[in-house]
């Protein structure tokens, strides 16, 4: 009884965090909802059957290296009461310990001028605004302290290896960062490396240090006669490595605006074990109104997962204008939050348990054909 009492007392403690960690016995003497809730041991989950058919298929071919299952989120309070349980020998206890991990994520969509001092101070303004209005994950805009522009992006363009004075877009969403105790993905900004220019996504952690910095892949080399051109390899480089960062609000896959086109990288990023993909993006007028939403949607329905975006709000005298309507997806493709072409910055909440929920409910993972198509990464594989 003193035992119980004590899980008891550590249950309530948590009751009011972000944060939900419920335990039921199989004596009844606790019984909590676990609805929208998933097992830390997968083994007590029950997945719908397998036909004869679909089970003499080795799904893990589909994917080269084969996937990396879903990671449960940095959940410290769940990891210190499932050793409170150990540690108390209460086998009914974590034997069914389950967790739900929420936060809110902000999509600040800014405008953006050609003053890079003011921008700076703008993004600054939008990001405490939403984390004050408890956002723990914020991201920004593709390339938000810079007109979008082949003539801008060299004049506009910081080192992020050297920091500080070379590059204060960097240097105050560091600052930010560790001050406030929020993930920040840091949209994108011309970055200027070993001669050349990239177009580039830094994610900061909660003390403020650089987790990972991904270059956008799939540069967007555009021309629909009447509409638009738009040549980003004028200048830009591409990059060489899909990125994704383990962070305090989970493992992210990081693209930038045409990134999210490839649906391959989108798998590589599920195969790795991405709770969330983050994409940056400046869709124009022509494509956004047509694309934009279907391939949000579309990469989160694919891979079951959450979908992030953030443009710039829109401005009809710029050289470039973007479509705007940052949104939030969830893993069964549903629009979770979304805006439209102002500036905005949308607080919405994300709930890591529906992942596996959804992969339950409709197991695609293990239906896939690994005897006719494979994905393969070849970063992981060439590094085994």
């Amino acid at each position: 009884m003193i035992r119980n009492r004590l899980i008891m007392k550590a249950l309530a403690s948590l009751s009011s965090s972000t944060l939900s960690l419920r335990c039921c016995s199989y004596n009844n003497k606790s019984s909590l909802n676990l609805n929208s809730l998933f097992f830390a041991r997968r083994r007590f989950h029950s997945s719908p059957p397998i036909s004869m058919a679909s089970a003499s298929v080795n799904n893990e071919r589909a994917r080269a290296p084969p996937a990396i299952p879903l990671p449960p989120p940095p959940l410290s309070k769940a990891t210190s009461l499932l050793s409170l349980s150990l540690s108390l020998s209460l086998p009914s206890l974590h034997s069914l310990t389950c967790f739900s991990f929420q936060f809110k994520i902000g999509l600040c969509q800014l405008s953006v001028t050609a003053d890079k001092e003011k921008n700076i101070a703008h993004a600054r303004q939008a990001i405490q605004d939403a984390a004050s209005k408890g956002a723990q994950l914020v991201l920004l805009p593709e390339i938000w302290n810079s007109p979008y522009s082949n003539d801008s992006f060299p004049v506009y363009a910081e080192d992020v290896d050297a920091g500080g004075d070379a590059s204060p877009s960097t240097a105050m969403l560091s600052d930010l960062a560790r001050l406030l105790k929020i993930t920040i993905i840091g949209g994108s900004i011309p970055e200027r490396s070993g001669g050349n220019l990239y177009n580039t996504c830094c994610v900061f952690g909660t003390d403020g240090k650089l987790k990972a910095k991904h270059r956008k892949i799939h540069l967007f080399d555009m021309d629909i006669p009447g509409k638009i051109t738009f040549m980003e390899s004028k200048t830009l480089t591409a990059g060489e490595t899909p990125t994704i960062v383990d962070t305090e609000v989970g493992r992210i896959g990081i693209g930038i605006c045409y990134d999210i086109r490839f649906p391959e990288l989108a798998m590589i990023y599920a195969a790795r074990g991405a709770h969330l993909l983050c994409y940056p993006g400046a869709f124009n007028m022509t494509t956004g109104p047509l694309h934009w939403e279907l391939l949000q949607r579309a990469r989160a329905t694919d891979n079951q997962l959450y979908v992030a975006t953030c443009s710039p709000a829109r401005d009809t005298g710029s050289g470039y204008i973007a479509w705007g309507h940052s949104t939030l997806v969830g893993p069964w493709g549903e629009v979770l939050a979304t805006t439209e072409h102002e500036e905005a910055i949308i607080i919405a909440e994300i709930d890591y348990s529906i992942l596996e929920q959804r992969r339950t409910h409709l197991p695609v993972t293990k239906q896939r054909r690994g005897d006719l198509y494979q994905v393969v990464d070849f970063q992981r594989l060439n590094s085994h």
